[in-house]
């Protein structure tokens, strides 16, 4: 059966932020990922996650200055130290909460810029950071996004995906797989999922079009959580979504399911 994490960046977005450690675990979720908390003491998020009996899942490497629009910064020329400074960051986080996988946001290509030069600092990027990784027994995830949610990502598709890991070439790089962004963008979703599964370290649900809970579009959620567990995936799936009426209310999909499993 999947184990599934809430996405606490966008799940009970009513709540203050650290206040969804215990709504996530009271609805039943045994995990908590989100984007980035690095504006939290990490020894106050290993208390959370060890009081309410939750795993840390997974968050992003530091994405930037966010509130401005930065959404990762992996393939910026002018950010190749401040990079390198976010993974000693992330590190540090990852040891405070056992958390043992990370993901690289790649980042908004910048205007004007080829896109052959923003490939190769970010492949750089990508053998520093797994590398440093590898040695804290950290796994290094990178994640396709799709272009309508975030206009101008670099990351797109799983055969972007493909070309920049066969690049970098490194064991400690693993595919985010969520299968939102793999819908808007490409579909045939089970199909590249079993083709891809020994690259894929987590993956994640909305439903499309709205990015809403699942159940609320046209992916087919049990079909998906069926063939998980048929194909043996053993990682997280990361409830990432944008609630319509409330998060707890709208967890008739995460229920009928278990109920049903």
């Amino acid at each position: 059966m999947p184990r599934f994490s809430a996405n606490i960046s966008m799940l009970y977005p009513e709540l203050p932020f650290l206040e969804r450690f215990a709504a996530a675990a009271t609805d039943g979720f045994e995990a908590v990922e989100y984007v980035g908390a690095y504006d939290q003491d990490p020894a106050e998020l290993k208390s959370l996650l060890k009081q309410h009996g939750l795993t840390q899942a997974l968050f992003n490497l530091p994405a930037g200055n966010w509130a401005a629009g930065e959404r990762g910064i992996a393939c910026h020329a002018d950010r190749i130290e401040d990079f390198r400074q976010s993974v000693d960051k992330a590190i540090e986080y990852a040891e405070a909460t056992a958390c043992t996988q990370v993901n690289c946001l790649a980042g908004i290509s910048p205007a004007g810029i080829d896109r052959s030069p923003l490939e190769s600092i970010l492949i750089d990027n990508l053998k520093y950071a797994a590398t440093r990784l590898a040695d804290r027994g950290i796994k290094l995830l990178l994640e396709p996004i799709n272009t309508r949610d975030i206009p101008g990502f670099l990351i797109n598709s799983t055969d972007d995906y493909e070309r920049i890991s066969a690049a970098v070439s490194h064991p400690n790089l693993y595919l985010q797989y969520d299968f939102y962004h793999m819908q808007v963008v490409q579909g045939d979703l089970l199909p590249t999922f079993k083709r891809l599964q020994s690259h894929i370290a987590h993956v994640q649900i909305a439903d499309n079009p709205g990015r809403n809970e699942p159940g609320t579009g046209e992916i087919n959620y049990p079909n998906i959580f069926t063939a998980l567990d048929e194909a043996g995936y053993a990682g997280w799936v990361g409830a990432e979504y944008k609630p319509k009426a409330g998060t707890s209310d709208g967890l008739n999909w995460l229920r009928d399911w278990r109920a049903s499993a």
